[in-house]
């Protein structure tokens, strides 16, 4: 299952569709898509123009004000997805790891820093896709590829 990771796009998807493109001619076909926030609605409108079902959660611009998230199942593991800004993600993962822990996950995908991470901490793997339209901490715009197969998760953090 081969899945690309979107957050913080903020109503810009000429560059999340074309790094769709990009990596489905490419890299590898896009079974799924995840969109880990701010804004929901561009979630809606990529999986309408790809035709690729998408899983996503609301962000803080998009006026949730508490966590929440969704889980998904892969070949390996369950993956959860939060936007992290109730979290408090740009200080610690701390509260991420025991949500993740909580519900059995093997990985989180999370959003709202516009800093992409990739690493794993205590056997989980932490992965942040950055931002395709306004990235922060001096980071270049960036998405997320998840390669889950056989029961390994295979990450890596793709540059505009």
């Amino acid at each position: 299952m081969n899945i690309l990771v979107l957050s913080d796009t903020h109503g810009e998807l000429d560059r999340a569709l074309e790094m769709y493109e990009r990596i489905s001619t490419s890299i590898c076909k896009i079974d799924r898509i995840i969109h880990c926030g701010d804004f929901i609605k561009d979630a809606h409108e990529i999986e309408k123009q790809t035709g690729t079902p998408v899983s996503c959660v609301p962000g803080n611009c998009d006026g949730c004000n508490r966590e929440v998230f969704e889980i998904i199942d892969t070949p390996a593991g369950k993956i959860l997805i939060t936007h992290g800004h109730a979290s408090g993600v740009n200080s610690s993962l701390l509260i991420l790891k025991y949500l993740v822990s909580y519900h059995g996950c093997a990985a989180v995908c999370f959003g709202y820093t516009h800093v992409p991470v990739n690493e794993v901490s205590s056997g989980i793997r932490f992965i942040n896709p950055g931002s395709l339209t306004n990235p922060r901490g001096g980071s270049k715009r960036s998405c997320a590829l998840i390669i889950a197969k056989d029961d390994k998760l295979a990450t890596t953090i793709i540059e505009y």
